[in-house]
Formats: C-alpha cells, structure tokens, sequence
C-alpha cells in the first residue's frame, strides 16, 4: 500500500483557502476592513517568506470562531464553499486525487489551515482523512483557541503520525510515501517521505527540488 499526502492551499487548490475565509467574512461584513485586510495580507506575506509566526496567525484566524454560534458559522461556510472555493478547484487536481483514492493507497490532506475551514473541501475531493490544525471546542462551541499541535512546518510530520497511529499504521507499513506540496513550509514533510513532489513550486521549494532532482509538476 502507499500512502500518499496533498497540501491544499495553492497544491491542490488555485489559491489559499486561509486567506479566502478571511476575505469572505470581511466581504460579508463579519470582520471590520480596514483592520482584518491589512493583518490577513500581512499573515499571508509572512507565510510566503517563511516568517510566519503560527500562534500570532491562529490567534488572529481562529478568533472569530468564538464569536458566532455554529448555525451561523455553518452557513458562511456553505457559500464560502460555492464562491469563493469551487472556482478554485482545478480539474487536473481533482484528477490526481481521485486517481489514488481509486487505486487503494491511503490518502489523506495535510494543511496547516484549519480543519472547520478545510472539511468541506477534502469531502469535496472525495478524501476521507484529514490532517488540519484544530480548532478547540467546548460543548459544541469553537473557543477561538488552538488544540493540539498546529499542522505547519514539523508540525505536520507530528500531526501525520498521530494520524498514522488511529490507523494502526506506521511510516514503515507503506511500500511508498509522497506527499506533493508547493510550499518551502512544507519542506520537514517532503524530505520525510519517499516521493516529494512539488506542484507549482514558490522559488524556495523550486531551488530545493530542482537540486534534489525531486519532480515538478503543475495543476492548472
């Protein structure tokens, strides 16, 4: 069997589903402009410079979880999904998804950006598992807080394991590992596995996989 690992934002999807939330919820008013566009594009500049410092960025994306009741964060949810996330969905990546959850290999999404966000979009394609950074929640309420460990940087090979393990799995269970990623952030996860692939490389991840012969590819 292999296992096979998709990051989301700007991987599998056309755009950054992190930084769509937070526009959505300023575009319906939810969050106030001036101050949420500045710190969103900020946060998003940091992560594409690897400067990002994770628990200021939770901090800022999850609060708003809190403020709401889930009825309401659900319905934000399905139109963020139909305006914001379908249009952003290539179909050359819901192609390879589809590819290997057909062929048996144990699949699953890999993404920093948190699991409320996320869900939707690894039912949308079609992955059964996913491994996100979580929101906590107290009695069926989000308390703007993080649980766990964030699923960024090393990180991520900490949340996969963890993953692994409610599967009764190990690295070594696997005849393959790949994981496909466009991101330098994710380079703890690329190097743990047996197959790196970078899709639409940011210059960093370009440099490391062009020197390491790993493959390049591209979902448009």
């Amino acid at each position: 069997m292999k296992l096979v690992l998709f990051d989301l934002d700007n991987t599998l999807l056309s755009g950054d589903s992190d930084y769509e939330w937070a526009q959505f919820l300023i575009e319906q008013g939810v969050l106030e402009r001036a101050s949420y566009e500045h710190r969103n594009q900020e946060f998003f500049d940091q992560y594409k410079s690897g400067k990002l410092d994770i628990y200021a960025f939770l901090d800022f994306q999850l609060a708003p979880l809190a403020q709401y009741p889930r009825a309401q964060l659900d319905g934000w949810q399905q139109r963020f999904m139909t305006q914001k996330i379908l249009p952003i969905v290539p179909d050359s990546a819901r192609k390879l998804v589809s590819q290997s959850v057909q062929a048996g290999h144990l699949c699953a999404i890999v993404t920093a950006t948190n699991s409320f966000v996320t869900a939707p979009i690894a039912r949308e394609f079609g992955v059964a598992h996913l491994v996100a950074t979580e929101p906590e929640q107290i009695g069926g309420r989000f308390t703007g807080k993080l649980a766990g460990t964030p699923c960024f940087r090393e990180g991520k090979i900490t949340r996969v394991e963890q993953w692994l393990a409610t599967q009764g799995k190990h690295w070594a269970d696997f005849s393959e590992t790949w994981f496909y990623s466009d991101s330098h952030n994710d380079l703890p996860l690329l190097e743990r596995v047996s197959h790196p692939v970078a899709v639409r490389p940011d210059p960093p991840l370009r440099k490391t996989a062009l020197e390491r012969g790993w493959e390049i590819i591209a979902l448009d």
